[in-house]
């Protein structure tokens, strides 16, 4: 994923938690923040040293980004989001962190709705 898609400053970070805008499930939290006219979304990731050492929370953010990416062309583009991991995700396979991931960006309305009903 590129950096444009990344939340990196500090700064950037503190503004969507300041929202208390979070919606979470067993495996994460996310805190999202509306930004009108923006041209695609932005997300940061968040693994706590209760995951492990670094080299595991990394895996673990590896496979977040992957699971980003895959469901890409659904998410809304007006929206800043971090996605906070949990512990419970530390033994989790790729498959598990997608499921856990889109249930929980379904919950904070982050994905786009297709209902082409005819």
């Amino acid at each position: 994923m590129r950096k444009s898609y990344r939340v990196k400053k500090e700064a950037d970070f503190q503004k969507v938690f300041e929202t208390h805008n979070s919606i979470a499930n067993r495996q994460f939290i996310i805190y999202k923040l509306d930004k009108p006219n923006q041209k695609h979304f932005r997300v940061g990731i968040s693994v706590g040293k209760k995951i492990g050492n670094a080299v595991h929370r990394n895996w673990v953010k590896r496979r977040i980004r992957q699971s980003l990416l895959e469901l890409k062309p659904e998410l809304k583009n007006d929206v800043d989001f971090i996605i906070i991991a949990r512990p419970s995700t530390d033994q989790m396979s790729m498959a598990d962190i997608k499921s856990g991931l889109t249930h929980a960006l379904n919950l904070a309305n982050l994905i786009e709705q297709n209902d082409s009903e005819d």
